[in-house]
């Protein structure tokens, strides 16, 4: 469970979270959605510790991740917005490894999930290309199979099919579904609500750093029309 308790975090003085509270349950798929500068991205980075809050508590399975980063950054999947951020490697396979390896596993276990995660996202057997031949969709696909190799309970994804052809959306999508229907938490941080919307449990949505709806996505419909996001009819 990843629960965010009275939250607050400023960008100089501009505050961009301001007393958010919520729950991530096991095995719960949510949307985190808003306009451009409702804090969203923000409020999720703060789940492996990428920010720090400027006060409230952020934990993840009864942990405060300030208290233990690693085991945070291990629990907690994170794929950023623009992927190539987070590519680290000359070459596909060494890039999805990286987080594996630095678990200490053995050689047989990193391979194998390296080849896992790579099927999960559509490019099975390209370990060998190198990352900066990569088109900005094959970016988006080694970015989201680095975070599957670490096996997280809990993946955290920021516009994660922004970028991506028919193909590989339906693919992420799929792989996505596939983890939450074996009792992974998967967040999916958005302004588009069409792909995503009959798959979530739960919407939160955020405008000027405050949660100003939370529930089923039928149950929250009328109030996401108030927040700059695109709502399926």
């Amino acid at each position: 469970m990843i629960r965010v308790e009275d939250l607050t975090h400023s960008y100089g003085d501009t505050r961009v979270l301001d007393g958010v509270s919520t729950t991530i349950a096991d095995g719960e798929f949510v949307l985190v959605v808003g306009a451009n500068g409702s804090g969203k991205t923000t409020l999720v980075r703060q789940c492996n510790g990428l920010v720090e809050p400027d006060s409230g508590t952020v934990t993840v399975d009864g942990t405060p991740v300030h208290e233990d980063l690693v085991r945070a950054r291990t629990r907690v999947g994170m794929v950023f917005q623009h992927p190539r951020d987070q590519l680290v490697a000359a070459t596909v396979g060494a890039d999805v490894a990286f987080g594996p390896e630095n678990l200490g596993l053995d050689r047989d276990t990193v391979d194998a999930r390296v080849a896992d995660a790579l099927d999960a996202v559509g490019m099975a057997g390209r370990e060998d290309e190198r990352v900066d031949e990569l088109s900005g969709g094959e970016e988006a696909r080694v970015a989201i199979a680095g975070a599957l190799a670490m096996e997280p309970a809990h993946l955290i994804l920021d516009e994660p099919l922004a970028g991506l052809d028919a193909t590989g959306r339906d693919a992420v999508r799929s792989r996505l579904a596939a983890l939450h229907a074996d009792g992974a938490s998967v967040v999916v941080v958005t302004h588009d609500l069409h792909e995503w919307f009959d798959t979530a449990d739960r919407v939160v949505a955020l405008a000027d750093g405050c949660i100003v709806a939370d529930g089923p996505p039928d149950s929250v419909r009328d109030a996401l029309a108030d927040v700059a996001v695109d709502v399926p009819p």
